[in-house]
């Protein structure tokens, strides 16, 4: 049972990347192309938010796992 919070936590890091990219999509629309592909502060930062929402998304869903499903 206890390696099922691996799973809890792929499927988190997952939801969390698809979740960061419609983030993404949404907060970039205005951009330019030019601007996006030229635009260093644009991928360090954007980039990275991208991958630290994936991250949140994994730590919570391992958290709901473990409050829903207690070691016994």
């Amino acid at each position: 049972m206890l390696d099922m919070v691996y799973v809890a936590g792929v499927f988190g890091f997952i939801g969390g990347f698809i979740l960061g990219q419609m983030m993404l999509y949404f907060l970039l629309r205005h951009k330019s192309r030019e601007e996006l592909l030229n635009d260093r502060f644009l991928k360090w930062t954007y980039g990275l938010g991208n991958w630290v929402v994936a991250g949140f998304s994994s730590y919570g869903m391992v958290l709901m796992y473990q409050y829903y499903f207690p070691p016994s």
